[in-house]
């Protein structure tokens, strides 16, 4: 906050002076509301400019023109420049952070400064400071600097150019701690607890939370290492450290997840916990294969506040919501969720638990792991090594009186076969199967040995998933594709006829690639009667598909075309998750 702000806060309400009088002259912003973004910027400890935006109360593109006229500042629109990394490494990121400036360019002794805010001669001071060199001001849009920071400062700490430099990287005293209490006492040795490691691995850990990645990679290879996060479900490469880190590196996050670091020659599994506050924890599951030049491993990240999503933010279309929530209100029956893995079926099994979370319902879930927790819900971690499989934890379920029983993967004929009991003897079962789509699911339970008539009798609904991009609403473009092209792609006729707009990724700051985020598609499938029969009759997966067909049931590929009508994602990102 600058210094004006400052003495406005602190003097009579009408003491406006700067950039916030401006503002109120030209009409932007009435002068109560300054007011109270001024005290909001003082409590928050932020700029009022975000505040204002924030607030509603004026547009970041305004604001700025409104700056560079009073101040006679130059304005620059940050997304028709690259940001220079170098530049950026001059200032340490604690004042990019605080002060939410860019370093733009640089002129012999003088470098480029963008602000949102350039009455803000605090910020300015300490960065001539920080850099010995003379500042120029440039004003920019508060939100899209901002984004252009955050991405900043974490290309530049994940690059990690000099793993000595302390500079900026308070990392060492983050707490963390392996998953298991009982799988042994951690190894201290001066390789993996040498400092830089530490707070590469946990900065790694920390900018894969704070980007949304689901998975974080850590590959060796002869003559580099890289590090890759899955965003969005595809992989990027964030960091190349060099390569003669690749052992100190894995032993560190081995010690992490108490795994045994004398052993390279066989895969291990365990879990990180790492605290990130009094109220938060995240959970990394971890996952270490031995390749030919060190060991590859993948932590998966386990983030409930990621998953905890209401069932109409899911992508369910209105008809198949309704179905869902029809099936979750019976008594008894089983349904089941399938897709492969990272489809979003446990985020579906657990909306659908929350909705039956109450104080009338007794229930117990069976997971490796349980990946969100749920006040409530009975949990229970399966651990083949001590002989607690998800089938002797569903029988231990069912002697406990429960109403709802939710088994993480049905992998073998002995749990299908006592989930099945179970949702034959008046408890709602809930699972997943990784097969490609609905019908599959039904032959793939007869593959596994289950009896047909019990497969008809107990088994309610199917749900069929995949994941999307989204594409980002900022940068999404029409793209002009001829109607026999659609009309290929599966569009009907009369949807063509009626002038389909079809939209396409660009790419911007605020998103990667002209995506941003994701979203279900669904293939929802109630087991009839008519479907039933077949099933007894011993037809096939493309019976089932036929049958399904007739009742109006959309498979993936037209659920999946459903979101590109609505101009939710892009014909490729469908074409790429679905088959034509």
């Amino acid at each position: 906050m600058n210094d004006n702000a400052s003495l406005a806060i602190g003097g009579s309400r009408s003491a406006l002076g700067g950039l916030p009088q401006r503002l109120v002259q030209d009409g932007l912003v009435d002068e109560p509301t300054m007011h109270s973004a001024l005290q909001n910027a003082r409590d928050r400890k932020s700029g009022f400019v975000t505040q204002l935006i924030g607030m509603g109360a004026a547009r970041a593109r305004d604001i700025a023109v409104s700056a560079s006229h009073e101040f006679g500042v130059p304005l620059l629109d940050l997304d028709s420049l690259a940001v220079d990394l170098d530049l950026v490494r001059l200032v340490n990121d604690k004042l990019l952070a605080k002060h939410r400036v860019l370093p733009l360019y640089r002129r012999g002794k003088r470098l480029f400064l963008a602000v949102a805010d350039p009455t803000n001669l605090h910020a300015i001071d300490e960065i001539k400071f920080a850099t010995g060199l003379g500042i120029d001001a440039i004003v920019v849009e508060d939100d899209k600097l901002q984004r252009a920071v955050d991405k900043a400062i974490e290309q530049v700490d994940t690059q990690m150019p000099n793993l000595t430099d302390e500079e900026g990287m308070d990392l060492e005293g983050l707490e963390v701690s392996g998953g298991d209490d009982d799988a042994g006492e951690a190894v201290t040795r001066d390789d993996v607890d040498d400092a830089p490691i530490v707070k590469f691995v946990n900065k790694v850990m920390l900018d894969a939370i704070r980007r949304g990645a689901s998975d974080i990679h850590f590959e060796p290879y002869e003559k580099m290492y890289r590090v890759r996060y899955r965003m969005d479900g595809v992989l990027k490469e964030v960091a190349q450290p060099p390569v003669q880190l690749s052992q100190k590196i894995c032993a560190r996050i081995k010690v992490m997840s108490r795994l045994d670091i004398a052993e390279r020659r066989v895969p291990q599994d365990g879990r990180i916990k790492m605290k990130l506050s009094k109220t938060r924890a995240i959970d990394f599951r971890v996952s270490t294969c031995p390749t030919l030049y060190g060991e590859k491993i993948v932590a998966r990240i386990l983030d409930p506040s990621q998953a905890m999503l209401g069932i109409d933010a899911l992508g369910y279309e209105p008809f198949q919501k309704e179905l869902y929530l029809k099936y979750l209100e019976k008594p008894q029956g089983m349904i089941l969720v399938t897709g492969p893995t990272g489809s979003g079926k446990t985020v579906s099994l657990y909306t659908g638990l929350n909705i039956l979370n109450r104080e009338d319902t007794n229930i117990s879930t069976a997971e490796d792991p349980a990946e969100i927790n749920l006040p409530g819900v009975n949990q229970v971690n399966v651990n083949p090594k001590v002989g607690l499989t998800f089938a002797s934890a569903l029988r231990a379920f069912l002697r406990q009186d429960p109403d709802v029983v939710m088994v993480g993967e049905i992998r073998d004929l002995e749990t299908a076969e006592i989930a099945i009991k179970a949702a034959q003897t008046g408890h709602l079962v809930l699972s997943t199967l990784h097969t490609n789509d609905a019908p599959q699911t039904l032959t793939r339970m007869i593959d596994m040995g289950v009896k047909p008539y019990a497969i008809a009798t107990s088994v309610s609904l199917i749900i069929a998933q995949r994941l999307a991009r989204r594409l980002c609403t900022q940068c999404k473009h029409l793209v002009d594709i001829p109607a026999e092209a659609l009309i290929k792609e599966g569009f009907s006729k009369e949807d063509v006829a009626a002038g389909i707009k079809v939209y396409g990724p660009k790419g911007c700051q605020a998103c990667t690639d002209g995506y941003k985020g994701r979203m279900g598609i669904y293939q929802v499938l109630p087991v009839t009667d008519e479907i039933g029969r077949i099933i007894m009759e011993g037809g096939n997966a493309i019976q089932i598909g036929d049958e399904a067909k007739k009742m109006g049931v959309w498979d993936l590929r037209r659920s999946g075309l459903e979101k590109v009508k609505q101009g939710m994602t892009s014909l490729e990102e469908i074409n790429s998750v679905t088959i034509e």
